[in-house]
């Protein structure tokens, strides 16, 4: 496009799509008991840049995805729901959020929740898990934690995110950014009335989460709060996690009697990234990286050698790399550099980092696809993340599918697992631009109806009756990728 009129006519035809087939959405939710019918909330938050927003007006555009929500027990659905969820009419892209609260008998559950962009159909994702809707019995009991982006006072019956007077705005992803400084969770105790019949002492607390098998993981902080025994009793509790570093943690709540006396507990995971308040900035501040090998790379060289870290990066420092990188903070990023490498060798972190760029490299120039760097890449990222698999098998041939390889790891280390496979397949058939499609491996993207996606050309032949539950395919002379995976 040659103008800046050229540019802003293929946006208002096209609308605004950022999305390249990756839906980034936040799924959780929470158990709670009522009078009536204890249920559960569910909830959903898409991320206005990864779907795409079509014109609704000259200047305004909106985004719509399919919301698939279905509860199974024993593999048998016990209740869905499937509707369309609509963003705000917008001039730019926006996120937006949905809740949806279902009642719910107690049992385990298994749940499934499904979200695919109506304007570009191939762009969606699949989230799985379990839970256990379990309020029986007159003791003290909890709701689930829930953690808050923010809250405001309301008497707007009719809105689902109002709670006993109080707009509650669910955290995405449970994770807190650079720029949160506080921790709002909302939690409910129920039953006191009937159990304690007098106040009893709620605590609340943030430990690291460390190793399973920590007896006594670190204490971060703590707060207590006294309150008077009710059926129900809603809890607001705000920490100010300034001074937190960046981490894993859990936010621990404990309901006490008068008598210390432990009546129930409960805990949920959560990620916080701090740079402004780096640990290893502290460790190192005597460290004079004017001497050390990292003073010799020029900007260009710290990001890519950064870019190419990226698989090996703890969860918790990718937020405070990126933004190293976004706010060209050099001298930030030097000093990450060598840290992490005195961290992985601390007798010799340059040969260590030469010779892991080594590799990197011949990885970007084996799978660079010409859009990113080739360790950016699926399969790059995996082969930095992983090493070099044991067997790699590739399928370009194939009449009803897309080239498609499957790589297997005979031993798995990282996560104690034989026989660990991972398949790629390129669906836009673009030179080098394969996509993860599902792995075995503990933690990875695990996508059961990967052979339904494989061979999407063909959908009418699906193995056994049920269309829409259906995993596997009919076998064929020419459709090779579940032998291939399962090694004949």
């Amino acid at each position: 496009m040659k103008t800046r009129k050229s540019i802003l006519t293929l946006v208002a035809v096209l609308g605004f799509c950022y999305a390249s087939w990756a839906i980034d959405a936040s799924v959780s939710y929470a158990t709670f008991k009522s009078p009536k019918q204890n249920y559960i909330e569910a909830y959903l938050y898409i991320s206005g840049r990864s779907v795409t927003f079509l014109p609704v007006s000259d200047s305004a555009y909106q985004a719509r995805v399919e919301v698939t929500i279905l509860f199974k027990q024993d593999g048998e659905i016990v209740k869905g729901d499937k509707y369309s969820l609509s963003s705000p009419v917008t001039a730019q892209p926006t996120d937006f959020i949905d809740l949806k609260r279902y009642g719910l008998d107690n049992g385990v559950y298994q749940l499934i929740v499904a979200v695919r962009d109506l304007n570009q159909p191939e762009n969606a994702k699949e989230f799985q898990t379990e839970f256990s809707m379990d309020y029986a019995g007159d003791n003290v009991q909890q709701s689930s934690l829930q953690l808050l982006a923010s809250y405001q006072r309301s008497t707007d019956d009719n809105n689902p995110f109002v709670k006993n007077g109080l707009q509650l705005e669910p955290l995405p992803y449970n994770f807190y950014g650079r720029h949160a400084s506080t921790l709002i969770f909302y939690n409910e105790v129920y039953n006191t009335g009937q159990a304690v019949g007098d106040d009893f002492l709620a605590t609340y607390y943030i430990e690291k989460a460390g190793d399973a098998n920590d007896e006594h993981p670190e204490l971060v902080m703590i707060g207590h709060k006294r309150q008077q025994a009710q059926p129900i009793v809603p809890m607001l509790i705000q920490m100010d996690i300034s001074k937190v570093p960046s981490g894993n943690y859990y936010l621990v709540v404990e309901i006490r009697s008068r008598t210390k006396e432990l009546l129930s507990r409960k805990q949920l995971f959560f990620q916080r990234s701090n740079p402004f308040f780096a640990e290893e900035s502290v460790e190192l501040a005597n460290v004079n990286i004017a001497e050390e090998f990292v003073q010799k790379l020029n900007p260009q060289q710290l990001e890519y050698s950064l870019r190419a870290l990226t698989p090996k990066l703890p969860t918790s420092d990718v937020e405070m790399v990126n933004s190293m990188m976004r706010q060209k903070n050099v001298d930030g990023q030097r000093l990450y550099l060598f840290s992490f490498w005195a961290r992985e060798n601390p007798n010799k972190p340059e040969f260590a980092y030469q010779k892991y760029m080594e590799v990197a490299s011949a990885i970007d120039e084996q799978f660079n696809s010409g859009f990113r760097h080739g360790f950016e890449t699926d399969r790059g990222y995996i082969y930095l993340k992983y090493g070099q698999p044991d067997d790699i098998e590739l399928r370009n041939t194939e009449p009803s599918a897309p080239p498609y390889e499957v790589w297997t790891y005979y031993q798995f280390p990282r996560t104690n697992q034989n026989n660990v496979k991972f398949i790629f397949y390129n669906p836009s058939l673009a030179p080098g631009d394969f996509q993860l499609l599902h792995s075995t491996a503990i933690g990875e993207l695990n996508n059961p109806q990967w052979q339904r996606e494989l061979y999407r050309d063909v959908p009418g032949e699906i193995q056994g009756s049920d269309y829409f539950e259906g995993t596997d395919m009919q076998d064929n002379f020419n459709r090779n990728a579940n032998r291939v995976f399962r090694d004949y």
